[in-house]
């Protein structure tokens, strides 16, 4: 069994309230636009991290991070990338791979909109954690947690963090 944390789109922002739901998870899972590795730096301090970087990031976090992070975690076949749609909208550059060979759960960032959904045609799990950071449009700072028990993903929360000012 691990416990996941799972966000996106901090922009080089963390603080302690991160910082403290990072501390409660096995593994920390970060769906890009990480702005500065300071972010990342702080979080692998503190559990092992999974990391892909996004649009803003820069060359050293490129470096540092793929594009695209496929793994299993257990028994789920996980795919990672900061910008890929969502069932039904899924982006151009990837679409083919999902039809393909699909994952049981599809991660990415970037619309800053927390948005879980089944694709039944694909028969996956998307999730977009939202956006962690304070850079953007959103109003409400997001982030996921839940499980992964052998093949299942179980005891899915919702974090919210605060309203922007």
């Amino acid at each position: 069994m691990k416990k996941i944390l799972l966000l996106s789109d901090t922009h080089s922002y963390i603080d302690d309230t991160i910082l403290k739901y990072v501390a409660q998870a096995d593994e920390v899972w970060h769906a890009g636009d990480i702005g500065d590795l300071a972010v990342t730096d702080a979080i692998k301090k503190l559990k092992p991290l999974r990391c892909v970087y996004g649009n803003i990031d820069d060359a050293k976090a490129r470096l540092e991070f793929p594009l695209h992070n496929r793994f299993m975690c257990e028994g789920v076949d996980v795919w990672i990338t900061h910008i890929g749609g969502y069932p039904g909208k899924y982006n151009s550059n990837i679409k083919a791979e999902i039809v393909a060979n699909p994952p049981k759960l599809f991660i990415c960032g970037h619309s800053h909109i927390l948005k879980v959904m089944f694709d039944k045609k694909h028969n996956l799990l998307h999730m977009n954690p939202g956006a962690a950071g304070k850079s953007g449009f959103h109003q409400v700072r997001t982030m996921l947690r839940f499980v992964i028990e052998g093949d299942k993903i179980k005891d899915l929360e919702i974090i919210e963090i605060e309203k922007k000012p």
